[in-house]
């Protein structure tokens, strides 16, 4: 019988940011054991070639060496041997995000996709992992948190852990370090944050917020069966911010300012940008990590493997991240109406939502939208934003044309059973299907526009069922996301279609709308501005500048592009009303508000 996989890793040498990483194997290939690094990470759909960050790699057996040859860029094989086989790899780590593995003399964080090798041929053989401490002095306050289950030694010690198969123990993160560790139970399910990261957090609130968010996720879905334990590993920096679902926990960044300190009161927008990245990936737990694509079971983690419903798992989770701000309470109707309007405004600002429909986006994902590039605006749309909207149209669809007996809730809670908890994977076309089923409406021509369509989404009319008014305005400047009302009279009333930002502390532009004035003129990304009409600009002077023209002026722009300066003539035109902010409707009726209070949860 095969005995479990042996894994180990040693923070090396922590100055170089080595990892060693050891594998013994019990009955390895009598033919020659083959190898593998993942060259992706479920949750973030591109090729990333782990294997690359190996920097040394050998087998041996009773400690002699054994011939190992490489096949690919992800793969190893061994001599045959017919007696245990272990692979030493050494494994550099210098990448902070929450794809990544990284090690200094501060910490050490790391997926089990970047330092952990498959043994082809025996993927269901369960794995052990031993984690070893650094040699003194480096190390000697740091703990040990992850969701892994451990074999023996004291909660948050070194030592060994165990899991049920390869798949589970890459799905484990593991953060080493001096850590803050706050506990709490959801419906008597332990839950932990730890957190990375100088901050004078205020733990307490930190833990009693997140419960409560945890609480309104299961609250719509349930528990499911096999979910034992819970830990959110937090980096908080001095800025940043990401997340990435696993099975058992999430890893997150977030900058330290954005949590609550102690007598902090209300929910700021930093902590509010913070709380729905929580209440993002925990929604995981269900959307993508237990039900998913059926194309996802199991993964494939040595190719692309392309899928129409990242628009469903990306964006109907981006769609409940926020709304189960509200429905439990941590923000009101007027903050949620704000984010909505938010997300509305950056999806009106992409026109690549006129050229790519949130279907196309998801296929597309592995080399458009994790590549993005100085196009990205004008040719791709988001599955998160544009994911998210669609969850809300079809949410207000289903609520009024059925007159309130059926809702996207129910629609999740009936795929949750069938496709979740059995673990088959969801068809391409289930969720659509499976809304009809529920609703019993026809929405073959509502998914042929919203999901495969690149028009724009009825939101209007949907949200006035609700009692919600949408409104449009110009935008205010670079730093306006929408989502407030402003003063019409206080807003540029040009603009030059593009976007500009900031290279070695001069003005670039990032961005140039097709169509726009700066493309009509020439700009191309990239450009340096230097001057306009004669004068010199710097960011933040540029917008300022912009409030002295009128529609149809026309300017000298001139711009270094490479070491080559040169003068462009620019026609101003119109600013686009492409801002959007929600209000309550004061004038709806008490079926309107009736059914936004159901929505709401208010």
């Amino acid at each position: 019988m095969t005995t479990s996989h042996r894994y180990s890793i040693w923070p090396k040498d922590p100055a170089a940011h080595l990892f060693e990483v050891r594998l013994t194997v019990a009955s390895p290939d009598p033919e020659g054991q083959t190898f593998a690094l993942p060259a992706w990470i479920p949750g973030s759909y591109m090729i990333r070639d782990y294997a690359k960050n190996v920097v040394t790699a050998r087998a041996e057996s009773d400690g002699r060496d054994v011939p190992l040859r490489k096949l690919d860029k992800t793969r190893w094989r061994a001599a045959p041997i017919d007696r245990e086989l272990t692979l030493v790899l050494e494994v550099y780590a210098h990448d902070e995000s929450v794809r990544g593995a990284h090690l200094d003399l501060t910490h050490a964080f790391f997926n089990g996709t970047c330092v952990f090798p498959l043994v082809e041929g025996q993927d269901d053989t369960a794995c052990e992992l031993e984690i070893r401490p650094p040699e003194k002095p480096v190390g000697k306050r740091w703990r040990v948190a992850t969701s892994l289950r451990r074999v023996d030694g004291e909660k948050y010690s070194f030592g060994n852990y165990a899991a049920a198969d390869y798949a589970e123990l890459i799905d484990h993160p593991v953060e080493i370090g001096e850590l803050s560790i706050g506990e709490f139970e959801v419906r008597g399910i332990p839950h932990a944050i730890a957190i990375r990261g100088n901050t004078r957090v205020d733990m307490a609130r930190l833990c009693h917020d997140v419960e409560t968010i945890c609480e309104q996720h299961m609250r719509l879905l349930g528990v499911p069966a096999d979910l034992d334990r819970y830990l959110f590993l937090l980096n908080a920096p001095g800025s940043g911010y990401g997340g990435l679902e696993h099975r058992w926990s999430s890893a997150l960044i977030c900058g330290r300012d954005n949590l609550p300190a102690r007598g902090d009161e209300g929910v700021s927008d930093e902590y509010r940008t913070f709380l729905g990245l929580v209440s993002h990936e925990y929604f995981h737990l269900w959307n993508v990590k237990r039900m998913k694509p059926a194309v996802f079971v199991p993964y494939d983690l040595s190719k692309e493997v392309h899928t129409d419903l990242l628009w469903v798992f990306e964006g109907v989770t981006s769609y409940y991240d926020d709304l189960a701000l509200v429905r439990s309470g941590m923000i009101d109707m007027d903050s949620y109406l704000e984010l909505v309007g938010q997300t509305i405004t950056r999806v009106l600002r992409s026109g690549g939502r006129r050229k790519q429909s949130v279907a196309e986006s998801s296929f597309d994902a592995w080399t458009k939208f994790y590549k993005q590039d100085a196009n990205a605006a004008n040719a791709i749309v988001s599955y998160y934003a544009k994911g998210s909207l669609v969850a809300l149209a079809l949410d207000l669809k289903l609520r009024s044309d059925t007159d309130g007996r059926v809702g996207l809730d129910d629609v999740m809670r009936v795929a949750w059973e069938r496709w979740g908890e059995t673990g088959e994977g969801m068809p391409e076309d289930g969720l659509e299907v499976l809304s009809a089923e529920v609703s019993g409406l026809d929405l073959e021509d509502f998914f042929d526009a919203t999901v495969r369509g690149t028009g724009e989404l009825p939101l209007d009319s949907l949200l006035k069922t609700h009692g919600i008014r949408l409104h449009m305005r110009r935008s205010a400047g670079g730093k306006d996301m929408g989502g407030k009302a402003k003063q019409d009279d206080a807003l540029p009333t040009v603009w030059m279609g593009a976007a500009l930002g900031s290279h070695n502390g001069k003005p670039v532009f990032r961005t140039v709308h097709n169509g726009g004035p700066a493309e009509l003129a020439g700009i191309a990304p990239g450009d340096e501005l230097v001057a306009l009409d004669g004068l010199r600009v710097n960011l933040a002077g540029a917008e300022a500048r912009t409030r002295r023209y009128h529609a149809g002026d026309k300017s000298d722009v001139t711009v270094f592009r490479g070491d080559e300066l040169m003068t462009l003539r620019l026609k101003w035109a119109e600013a686009p009303a492409d801002t959007c902010f929600l209000l309550a409707d004061d004038d709806a009726d008490d079926d309107a508000n009736a059914r936004r209070a159901e929505w709401l949860g208010q």
